[in-house]
């Protein structure tokens, strides 16, 4: 073995390699936009340098090949598998990360999650996003500010949330709109509004990301936690959670990384009978919550 010899590589084998990386680099060369450039360039040689680290065989690449194409047969409108797989493996998260750097005492930002959507209905304060879902009651109420403790009235807060079954009403297939909604911030930036309890679900693991967890040993399990996404003017986007304190998921792993402990709020259980804040009458035991919001400037 020679000094230049690499984990059993030869120099002429590692000079066969780097020439082929520095020829498909090249290869973009002359991308007009620099920052495509950039990206199919430093892609290039992520990629090229995992595949020579880890001695891909072609079996292996074979497989992946299949992986990415069972990913693309179950996407559809309702169901995004890329998203899914860029959960599980962080990369949604360190793009968060990446894009939304902590601003003073800002909210922290996780997950978007691929259950979103644009024709949530509007609700008014203190009003049920649940829309039929099962589940126990929640109320949750708040302020939104900036960073310097003004209130931002008018704020657009989007909320949704899985049932007690651990499915979004985009899972089913009838049509139903439940345990989603927006509304609006009042005058001095409060908002209000009933939910329900988050509890633990699986995320979709019937596909080929699930069977990716189940062959690495991996729950695909995510902690409880109800989603927000907060807009106002002159100011950044705000997508995160709200997760449940004491929920033992949260110390198991949530399968998506999204759990900061900036985000893990205490929810209040409240035995049946007791009075709610807005009058609603409730058979029941509910919880309630609170979760104060603040954005960061816009441009940051």
């Amino acid at each position: 073995m020679t000094e230049t010899t690499i984990n059993g590589i030869t120099p002429e084998q590692q000079q066969v390699e780097q020439d082929l990386v520095d020829t498909v680099v090249a290869s973009f060369e002359n991308t007009a936009d620099p920052r495509l450039k950039q990206l199919m360039q430093s892609l290039t040689r992520h990629l090229h340098a995992f595949i020579r680290e880890v001695r891909l065989t072609e079996t292996e690449w074979n497989q992946a090949i299949e992986f990415l194409t069972a990913a693309g047969h179950i996407t559809d409108d309702k169901r995004q598998e890329f998203i899914l797989l860029s959960d599980v493996l962080g990369a949604s998260m360190q793009t968060i990360a990446v894009n939304n750097e902590t601003i003073g005492n800002a909210t922290e930002a996780t997950v978007f999650g691929p259950f979103f959507t644009e024709t949530a209905p509007e609700i008014a304060h203190g009003g049920d996003i649940a829309g039929g879902a099962t589940g126990q009651p929640c109320w949750v109420e708040g302020t939104v500010t900036d960073t310097h403790g003004n209130p931002v009235p008018n704020a657009r807060i989007e909320v949704w949330e899985a049932d007690d079954d651990g499915f979004y009403d985009v899972q089913y297939t009838d049509g139903r709109v439940a345990g989603r909604a927006h509304l609006y911030t009042d005058e001095n930036g409060n908002y209000s509004f009933w939910g329900l309890t988050p509890t633990p679900y699986p995320i979709p693991h019937d596909g080929p990301v699930g069977k990716m967890l189940e062959a690495t040993g991996r729950s695909p399990v995510r902690a409880s936690h109800l989603h927000f996404m907060v807009t106002a003017q002159n100011l950044r986007t705000l997508v995160t959670h709200i997760f449940v304190d004491g929920d033992p998921q949260i110390e198991i792993g949530d399968s998506v990384f999204g759990v900061k402990d900036s985000l893990i709020k205490t929810f209040e259980q409240q035995p049946a009978g007791t009075p709610t804040p807005n009058g609603r009458q409730l058979d029941g035991t509910w919880a309630r919550t609170r979760f104060d919001i603040v954005l960061a400037p816009a441009g940051t």
